[in-house]
C-alpha cells in the first residue's frame, strides 16, 4: 500500500513539475473558439478556418486570407449556433489577421496583456463542437514589432484545421492566433492585442484589400473618419457596402444629418422620391442642427429638378426648394444658404437677380471662384457681351488657390468657348490645352474635335491635324472626323492622304454626303475630273448643299 501511495505522489508531481497540466481556465477556452465559413457570390464555399471571440457583442479576431475575394462570411460557434459576419473592423496585410464583428451575443476570451516570454508554456485550443482538441506548446522565440506587440514562434506540430485557433495562457487568456510558418516548419502567432487593437479609417473603403472583401468595413469610433467614410462610400461602385455604411451612420449618429441625407440621395438616384422625402422629413425632425436639415432637403429636391426633371414627383419644385432653403436661412442666416437661394432663382430662369446675389456674395466670407463662374453664365443667358464674360472668368481664375489649380478646369474651358465668339482662337486653344492638362488628359474625342476648329481658325494647321487624328483614335467610327481630317489635308495640299481619308469617311458611312464631297474634290485637284464630278454629283444626291456649287465650278 505504501508503495502504490508513493507511486501516485510520484505521478502528481511529474505532472506538477512538466507545467503542461491543463487548468479549468484553458478547457473553458474552447468556448469562445469558433469554425469561420467564407463564401463566394454564387454561395459556394470559399474557404474555412477558425477563430476566437474577444468581446460580448459579436467581436472576433481571426486570420485575413478566408475574406479575401468572399462575398459572405459566417462562424459557427461550439454550440452549433451559426451568425453572419456583418462587418470587418480592421484587417492588416502583412500579418494576415482581420478583426470583425458577427451578429450576436458571443462568449468572449481576455486578451492577454502582458507578453508570454521565450520558454513559457501555452496551449493550442481547437475547435470542436465536443472534446475539443488542446495541444501544449512551448514558446520558443518571441520577436517584438512597433514596439509593443508580440510575434511568437513555437516549436509544436499543430493538429489539423487550427488555422487562426487561439494561443492561451494558463490563466486562458489569449495571446494570439495560430499562423503555419510559410518557410519553416514552425508555428507562428500574431499578438492578440494588435488583432484587437485593429480598426478602420475613413479612407478603409479605398484600401485595395478592403475592396477584394464583399463585407462593408464597420464606420470608424471617431465621428470625423466616420463623415469621410460616409462620403467615400457615395463614390464607391459598390451599392451593398454604401448601403450598409449609411444604415451604420444612421444608427450611430442619428442626431446627424447627413446619414438621412445620404439614404435620400441614394433613394432620388433609384427615382424613389416619395421614400428620399420622407427620410428628410426624418432629418428635420431628429437632426441636432434642423437649419442644416432644410439646407441639405433643398439641395435633394434642386438637383432632381434640374437633373432629373424629366421624371415628375408632384410633391418636389423649385419654388419647393426655394421654400426650404429659405427655412433654413431663418433658422441660421449663413452666405452658404444664400448661395443655394441664388442657385435656384438662377435654375428658374431670374439670370438677373441671380447674378446680382452671386456677385453680393463675393463681398461676404465665402468668396471663392464658383461664385464669379455662375455670375459668368448668368452673363451668358442675359446676352451680355463676350468681354464681360470673360472678365467674370478671369476673376473665377485668378481667385483659385494655386494648390488647388484643377479646380480651376471648367472655369478654363468656359473661356476658351467665350473666346471662340470673339474670334480669340488663338486665346481659345492656349485655354483648351490648360484644360486638358488640368484634367490630366482625361478628355474625349469631341474635345479634340472643337480644339482642332479653333485650331484651323487660328491657322495652327499642323495641331489642328494632330488633333483631329487624335480624335479619330478615340472614336474611329465617326464620320464627321474622317470628313474633317480630309477638309483639313486638302487645306494644307496633302491631297493623296485626304483622298484616302474621305473614301475611309464613305467606307463607315456610305449615305453621308461629306464624304463624297471631299473626295470628288480631292480626285478633281489630282486632274481625275470625270470621277471628281461624280463623286460631287453623288454629294448632290444625297442633299449636300455645297455639291452644285462645286460642280458648277469646276464642269467648265
Amino acid at each position: 500500500m505504501k508503495n502504490i501511495g508513493l507511486f501516485i505522489t510520484l505521478i502528481i508531481l511529474c505532472v506538477c513539475g512538466t507545467g503542461k497540466a491543463q487548468t479549468s481556465a484553458v478547457k473553458n477556452a474552447a468556448k469562445s473558439v469558433f469554425k469561420l465559413t467564407t463564401y463566394n457570390a454564387d454561395g459556394s464555399v470559399l474557404a474555412t478556418s477558425n477563430g476566437v471571440f474577444v468581446g460580448n457583442n459579436g467581436e472576433a479576431i481571426s486570420d485575413l486570407k478566408p475574406f479575401i475575394g468572399a462575398a459572405k462570411a459566417t462562424v459557427t460557434d461550439t454550440k452549433g449556433r451559426e451568425m453572419n459576419v456583418e462587418r470587418i473592423m480592421g484587417i492588416n496585410d502583412l500579418y494576415d489577421v482581420a478583426k470583425f464583428m458577427v451578429n450576436g451575443k458571443t462568449t468572449p476570451l481576455t486578451i492577454a496583456q502582458s507578453a508570454s516570454t521565450s520558454g513559457s508554456q501555452a496551449w493550442l485550443v481547437g475547435y470542436a463542437k465536443k472534446s475539443p482538441t488542446i495541444t501544449a506548446a512551448t514558446v520558443k522565440s518571441v520577436e517584438t514589432f512597433m514596439d509593443k506587440y508580440s510575434y511568437y514562434i513555437f516549436s509544436i506540430t499543430a493538429p489539423e484545421n487550427t488555422n487562426a485557433c487561439p494561443f492561451v495562457n494558463s490563466e486562458g487568456q489569449v495571446i494570439g492566433i495560430m499562423q503555419p510558418s510559410t518557410t519553416s516548419s514552425d508555428i507562428h502567432a500574431t499578438d492578440a492585442k494588435f488583432i484587437v487593437d485593429l480598426q478602420t479609417s475613413g479612407l478603409s473603403i479605398e484600401d485595395e484589400t478592403m475592396k477584394k472583401i464583399g463585407i462593408a468595413p464597420a464606420l470608424p469610433s471617431d465621428k470625423d473618419q466616420a463623415l469621410l467614410t460616409l462620403m467615400m462610400a457615395a463614390q464607391t461602385n459598390d451599392s451593398i457596402k454604401h448601403a450598409a455604411i449609411v444604415n451604420d451612420f444612421i444608427s450611430q449618429y442619428p442626431t446627424s444629418v447627413d446619414g438621412y441625407t445620404a439614404q435620400a440621395q441614394i433613394y432620388v438616384n433609384a427615382n424613389e422620391f416619395d421614400k428620399a422625402a420622407k427620410e428628410m422629413e426624418t432629418a428635420i425632425k431628429k437632426a441636432e442642427k434642423e437649419d442644416e436639415a432644410h439646407y441639405n432637403y433643398s439641395k435633394i429636391i434642386y438637383e432632381k429638378e434640374v437633373y432629373k426633371s424629366n421624371i415628375p414627383y408632384e410633391p418636389w419644385s423649385l419654388d419647393k426648394a426655394y421654400d426650404e432653403i429659405n427655412k433654413a436661412y431663418a433658422l441660421n442666416p449663413q452666405p452658404s444658404y444664400q448661395h443655394q437661394q441664388a442657385l435656384i432663382i438662377y435654375a428658374k430662369g431670374d439670370y438677373q437677380k441671380a447674378y446680382d446675389m452671386f456677385m453680393n456674395l463675393t463681398k461676404t466670407s465665402i468668396r471663392n471662384p464658383e461664385l464669379f463662374y455662375s455670375a459668368s453664365q448668368c452673363k451668358q443667358m442675359l446676352k451680355a457681351p463676350a468681354k464681360e464674360v470673360i472678365a467674370l472668368l478671369d476673376s473665377a481664375i485668378n481667385n483659385t488657390d494655386t494648390l488647388r489649380i484643377r479646380e480651376a478646369a471648367p472655369y478654363f474651358l468656359a473661356r476658351a468657348e467665350a473666346y471662340m465668339t470673339t474670334d480669340s482662337f488663338r486665346q481659345a486653344v492656349f485655354d483648351y490645352t490648360r484644360y486638358e492638362i488640368l484634367v490630366n488628359g482625361n478628355v474625349n474625342s469631341n474635345f479634340y474635335y472643337i480644339r482642332e476648329q479653333a485650331e484651323v481658325k487660328a491657322k495652327l494647321y499642323q495641331q489642328a491635324l494632330i488633333d483631329i487624328t487624335r480624335a479619330i483614335v478615340l472614336n474611329p467610327k465617326e464620320p464627321t472626323y474622317y470628313a474633317e481630317r480630309a477638309s483639313l489635308e486638302l487645306r494644307v495640299n496633302m491631297v493623296d492622304d485626304a483622298i484616302k481619308t474621305a473614301s475611309k469617311c464613305i467606307e463607315l458611312a456610305p449615305e453621308y454626303a461629306d464624304g463624297y464631297l471631299l473626295l470628288g474634290l480631292g480626285q478633281i485637284t489630282k486632274g481625275n475630273k470625270t470621277e471628281g464630278l461624280a463623286n460631287l454629283e453623288k454629294a448632290k444626291q444625297l442633299g449636300h448643299i455645297q455639291a452644285q456649287e462645286m460642280i458648277d465650278k469646276y464642269s467648265k
